[in-house]
């Protein structure tokens, strides 16, 4: 379980770095999340979210993959912003990257210079929520006090 949790010791820094990577990718996954499923910060909104997942990623039901994604996106950035269950949401968001990548932006290639994006920043952000799910999310998270909280309740004897 500790493992599963992230509880291990490591530099200040260490544990800075993870606090920073976790609060961009929620930056960006609430972001984006938000916009597929509210249409929030000039998204698409659910309809033409599902729409292009219909037509251009070529995932059927595009309403079905659209409200997954935007759960996923949205509650994964919610919960990586406080280090909750962070090994199994950087997972889950790296395959959300990795199909991101497969579906949409793997035909324009890596930096692309047509209207269409490339998938260099699927795999940024997929790295980085890779990391989080290899590591942890550092001592700064919900994660750390519940592990925390579980260390200390195994030190004590069973009556």
């Amino acid at each position: 379980m500790m493992a599963c949790l992230g509880i291990r010791r490591a530099d200040l820094s260490f544990d800075l770095a993870l606090l920073a990577i976790r609060v961009v990718l929620a930056w960006i996954f609430i972001y984006y999340g938000a916009g597929k499923l509210f249409g929030a910060f000039n998204g698409p909104g659910i309809h033409q979210t599902a729409v292009f997942f219909s037509e251009t990623a070529h995932l059927n039901p595009g309403g079905f993959f659209a409200v997954f994604g935007g759960v996923m996106e949205l509650g994964g950035g919610i919960a990586l912003a406080f280090g909750f269950i962070s090994r199994f949401v950087g997972l889950a968001l790296f395959g959300d990257m990795v199909m991101a990548m497969i579906t949409v932006t793997w035909v324009s290639g890596f930096n692309s210079a047509s209207l269409h994006p490339g998938y260099e920043l699927n795999i940024a952000i997929g790295v980085l929520a890779l990391t989080v799910a290899l590591v942890g999310a550092g001592r700064f998270s919900v994660d750390a006090i519940i592990g925390r909280r579980l260390e200390a309740t195994d030190k004590w004897p069973a009556s």
